[in-house]
């Protein structure tokens, strides 16, 4: 099973968007550990949304899918009605 996921850090006040195959506890430590990348410089992400897949490969398809709204209030309309 993987998973698409919504991440929200209120000190940036951002959203990250990613897919795991792995445990979504596990992933949330590493994106809150010190790390060069996007969520590397906070580590108060929360996920605030999660949707199951069967397969890596339509998780990812979520996950682009979302990215590609490019709209932080279909995200939130997303996550609201989750």
């Amino acid at each position: 099973m993987c998973l698409t996921y919504i991440l929200y850090s209120e000190t940036r006040d951002r959203y990250y968007i990613g897919h795991t195959c792995d445990d979504i506890h596990e992933r949330l430590r590493k994106h809150n550990s010190s790390h060069g990348g996007f969520t590397g410089s906070e580590n108060e992400w929360k996920v605030v949304f999660t949707q199951q897949f069967d397969s890596k490969t339509l998780a990812y398809a979520r996950e682009r899918q979302i990215k590609g709204w490019k709209s932080r209030k279909l995200v939130q309309t997303l996550i609201e009605g989750s």
